[in-house]
């Protein structure tokens, strides 16, 4: 099977919603021949984590927790600390939390590459870019998501 390359511009879309569309093409869930127990050669990259954003206040309140273990070893970070520091990370940990739990879960993340700019090593492979699809019942109806139609 030949190596298929997806572009997402992280600065068009809020997290979960570009997360989402790259969590389904690294399952390869866009395939007729789809299968789950299967790494896709799909190689997802999202471009300009930098100028990532999410919609209302969660941008103010949103924290990321994580725990070392030791009783009072939890550590909180908020949504501006963290984007400060490494944007991709952010993402990285959105799109693990999409995609399932079990043996493949690291080949898929392998195949996720994210750049903090709009310049990526990937300039000499052939790369489909990914559009931004609405939400919504509307969404659904004129959602031309990789050449699928949706019913």
């Amino acid at each position: 099977m030949d190596t298929k390359y997806y572009l997402i511009d992280a600065s068009k879309l809020p997290l979960g919603r570009f997360s989402t569309q790259a969590a389904f093409l690294l399952m390869g869930k866009n395939d007729p021949n789809y299968a789950p127990n299967v790494v896709a050669n799909n190689v997802v990259i999202i471009i300009n984590s930098d100028k990532l954003y999410l919609t209302g206040t969660k941008e103010l309140s949103k924290k990321y927790y994580r725990h070392s273990g030791y009783p009072g070893g939890i550590k909180e970070r908020d949504f501006a600390d963290m984007k400060k520091s490494d944007s991709t990370e952010i993402i990285k940990m959105a799109i693990r939390g999409m995609i399932p739990h079990n043996r493949l879960e690291t080949d898929l993340l392998k195949h996720l590459k994210i750049f903090k700019g709009s310049e990526h090593t990937f300039a000499k492979q052939k790369i489909e870019e990914v559009h931004p699809v609405k939400s919504g019942k509307a969404g659904l109806q004129d959602a031309k998501f990789n050449g699928v139609k949706n019913d």
